[in-house]
């Protein structure tokens, strides 16, 4: 039977048997975004994990938040259908840990805390509000295998939703630190809804361009980013749909296909082409191509503006592309606390 939406329905049962809920050896990470509600179950392998199991949806949970400042009434029953998803996979597949985060959205929602609440009311996931902060160190977790080899200064960027994190990074014997981040509220929803379809004009992508390049400046003012570039030694490391997309299309993938887009070095030249490429593509070009698809039509442009004016306040040589995330870095980070906790330890994951 089709779940009628949670707006208008009873309120459901926590979906989750507390009893089973930590019981088995694998870990699991909840990331409750402006745009995606995804989740990543693993099991430790080596130095990291098996992936056991990956859920991920387009929810759209910053819809209207723009204007607004609270989360619509559409959009968490929209969020709350797929956590309801997420708490049946958990039910079946018990943890040994898991995290549940959410970021941008329900850090600026008025009524951010209070649709949390209702959440772990109706499916038993507690989700804590990150700061933006740890949203950029998690990425850099997960990303910091990829930031090996040369270069003793890294700029990692993560294009989301309703935020853009930056994370300016010091390589030492390819250990990477955080020395420097900022949380921008500019993201491709954000975007999207103050654009509309102003960005398919030339003139409109260009405005978006130089609007986000003028919000980076205050960065590029504390740390000096482009002079370091000018001297060689600084990688830059993306990692959100964006720059995927830009992989996906200077691949010329038939299907998306992780294996070969992550870890992808993109010079700026196929970058540039790639992002050209998506902007003559136009309305119906973008809904037909398999890298973007009808879901993420309205979100492609705007992306592609951020990345661009990224790499005009920091033009790179290269860029490495990451399909890697919060997900990853949580897990990354359970596993390790779980390796230095006495055994048979298995309480939650607490969030920060």
């Amino acid at each position: 039977m089709q779940r009628q939406p949670l707006s208008e329905a009873e309120p459901a049962a926590p979906r989750l048997d507390q009893a089973r809920r930590f019981t088995g050896s694998s870990f699991a990470a909840l990331d409750l975004g402006t745009n995606n509600c995804r989740m990543l179950v693993g099991a430790p392998a080596g130095d990291g994990f098996r992936v056991l199991d990956s859920f991920s949806r387009i929810v759209r949970l910053g819809e209207g938040l723009h204007h607004t400042g609270r989360l619509a009434p559409e959009a968490m029953d929209r969020a709350l259908l797929a956590l309801h998803a997420c708490a049946d996979r958990l039910e079946r597949r018990p943890v040994r840990r898991l995290r549940a985060i959410a970021t941008e959205a329900c850090r600026r929602a008025a009524n951010g805390r209070e649709f949390l609440a209702r959440v772990k009311a109706e499916t038993g996931l507690d989700i804590g509000v990150i700061s933006s902060r740890e949203e950029a160190e998690l990425a850099l977790e997960s990303c910091s295998a990829l930031l090996c080899g040369e270069g003793s200064r890294a700029l990692l960027f993560d294009i989301g939703g309703g935020s853009t994190e930056l994370a300016w990074v010091r390589l030492t014997a390819g250990q990477p630190e955080l020395i420097g981040y900022e949380s921008l509220p500019i993201g491709v929803v954000t975007l999207s809804e103050r654009w509309g379809n102003a960005g398919f004009s030339d003139a409109g992508f260009e405005a978006m361009v130089t609007d986000v390049a003028t919000m980076l400046q205050r960065f590029e003012r504390v740390h000096c980013i482009a002079h370091e570039i000018r001297n060689g030694g600084v990688r830059l490391l993306g990692t959100s749909g964006t720059v995927t997309t830009l992989a996906g299309v200077v691949l010329k993938l038939d299907r998306y296909r992780r294996p070969a887009v992550d870890g992808l070095a993109l010079s700026a030249e196929q970058a540039s082409g790639a992002l050209d490429f998506l902007r003559g593509l136009g309305r119906e070009g973008l809904l037909q191509h398999p890298c973007v698809g009808p879901e993420r039509i309205d979100f492609v442009l705007p992306g592609c503006a951020v990345f661009a004016a990224i790499t005009r306040v920091w033009p790179a040589p290269k860029v490495i592309v990451a399909d890697r995330g919060l997900r990853e870095g949580m897990l990354l980070r359970m596993i390790r606390a779980d390796r230095t906790r006495p055994t048979g330890f298995h309480k939650a994951y607490p969030a920060k």
